[in-house]
């Protein structure tokens, strides 16, 4: 018996929220907080008689979902670090964001446990739906700074609210161009290069005289540098979940078209010059070996005075 408030359970109780129902009069405990049964619910198998491989491949790409969900949390973050000027938080937030990319390339090698056959068993119940429609990884490619792909909406299926969320995405500015502004007020004689199109010439020029510094000498550029890096990394990632994912696509269904109407593995396979950070690769080739060879042995020289 409660004899006083002190003596009351303590924690939030669920009972008022959605899970009134499958926890009635209950404290909030790992399912109503993770809202276990509707989670659970949300794996319906489009297959008739149902077809053993459908459940894998729903929850493969729903959890890609959840995950594309906290990449874009986190990359909105990291924009708003850059905006404040902060390239060390930039790049600390970018480090999960590297993780969970890893984490997407290898989980796609799940679907290759499926036979071509299995996976033909519940393909045709599909079409027309596509990992192509993914509107969420269509935002992450955006929010980067890959906006040269809008073309693609075109040919997108869309809720009216996610038509505008990726219409939004395409007008605001993206990393890309959020990371060389920051650049910019913190000093480095840097251009801004456009969103949807090659830089010309002396944009690419000024951009790599302006970073060429911090290349050389990355001990003096330390949180420039390595934010540097983790938007390649996060460019290299997306470029390695893209060959995955043509791969294990060419391995299940061979050059059968997609079921979007795509033309299947010729199509993923075009997507993987895709750069989202093109410049912040090229510089690495504009270091002068024998500047840096001799820079090097005249420090190691030195040292040994």
């Amino acid at each position: 018996m409660v004899d006083s408030k002190d003596d009351a359970p303590k924690g939030c109780p669920a009972g008022h929220g959605q899970n009134a129902g499958i926890y009635p009069n209950a404290l909030l405990n790992y399912g109503s907080y993770l809202k276990i049964p509707e989670l659970l619910e949300l794996q319906q198998l489009e297959s008739n008689p149902p077809a053993h491989d459908e459940l894998l491949f729903i929850t493969i790409h729903q959890a890609y979902e959840l995950w594309f969900k906290q990449i874009i949390f986190e990359l909105d973050s990291v924009g708003v670090a850059m905006r404040a000027d902060d390239p060390y938080e930039a790049a600390r937030l970018l480090g999960r964001v590297l993780k969970i990319e890893a984490l997407l390339v290898d989980q796609i090698h799940i679907l290759e446990t499926m036979t071509p056959r299995d996976f033909l068993s519940f393909r045709s119940a599909l079409s027309p739906a596509s990992g192509f429609q993914s509107v969420q990884f269509r935002e992450v490619e955006f929010l980067s700074g890959l906006k040269s792909g809008g073309n693609v909406m075109k040919n997108m299926q869309m809720h009216a609210s996610e038509r505008e969320r990726l219409q939004r995405r395409l007008s605001e500015p993206s990393l890309r161009t959020i990371f060389f502004e920051m650049l910019q007020r913190l000093g480095y004689d840097v251009a801004i290069p456009p969103e949807d199109a090659p830089a010309e010439l002396d944009v690419r020029t000024q951009i790599f005289a302006g970073l060429m510094d911090v290349y050389q000498f990355p001990e003096k550029h330390f949180h420039i540098y390595n934010l540097c890096e983790a938007l390649v990394s996060h460019d290299q990632n997306i470029l390695l979940w893209r060959f995955h994912h043509v791969r294990v696509v060419e391995r299940i269904i061979g050059t059968k078209r997609g079921t979007g109407g795509s033309s299947g593995v010729n199509y993923l396979s075009s997507t993987l010059s895709k750069r989202i950070f093109p410049l912040l690769w090229e510089i690495r080739g504009e270091l002068d070996d024998q500047a840096l060879y001799g820079t090097q042995r005249g420090h190691t020289e030195f040292a040994a005075r």
